[in-house]
């Protein structure tokens, strides 16, 4: 199975404002992309994992910590997995590459954040591919400020 791999963008800044890029992403198997709009710090999305659909996740503003876990039983998963908290900014350009295989969790660390997600699933196939686990196993989401 794959592993999590980042993939570092550019930011660019002068006198006409900033550009912020990717250009190391190739969009090869990407079948959709939607945004996930956070209103408020205290809400927690997650756990859904998904056994065969890729994800690709990058923050266009404020910023969230990510949480990944890859599952190991997907029936009953053991309480006791290590997740993988990844911290995306607005001010740092990066996207999170997830294989499938893995579960994710997401946490808005300031209100009005905004996360772009793309997927290797069309939405009809994604939904017969969805896991979801209680947000609060894994990681205590209230030390995720």
């Amino acid at each position: 199975m794959a592993d999590v791999k980042v993939i570092a963008g550019e930011i660019f800044q002068d006198q006409r404002g900033q550009l912020s890029s990717i250009n190391n992403f190739r969009f090869t198997g990407v079948e959709r992309v939607y945004l996930i709009h956070h209103p408020d710090v205290r809400i927690v999305r997650g756990w859904n994992g998904h056994r065969l659909e890729k994800k690709w996740f990058y923050c266009i503003k404020g910023s969230f910590t990510l949480g990944l876990v890859k599952i190991d039983n997907w029936e009953q998963p053991s309480p006791d997995l290590k997740a993988q908290l990844y911290a995306l900014s607005e001010y740092k350009s990066q996207i999170v590459c997830v294989p499938a295989g893995y579960a994710n969790c997401i946490k808005a660390k300031c209100p009005g954040s905004v996360l772009m997600v793309f997927s290797s699933l069309l939405f009809s196939e994604a939904a017969a591919d969805s896991w979801r686990y209680d947000s609060s196993l894994w990681v205590d989401w209230s030390k995720e400020q």
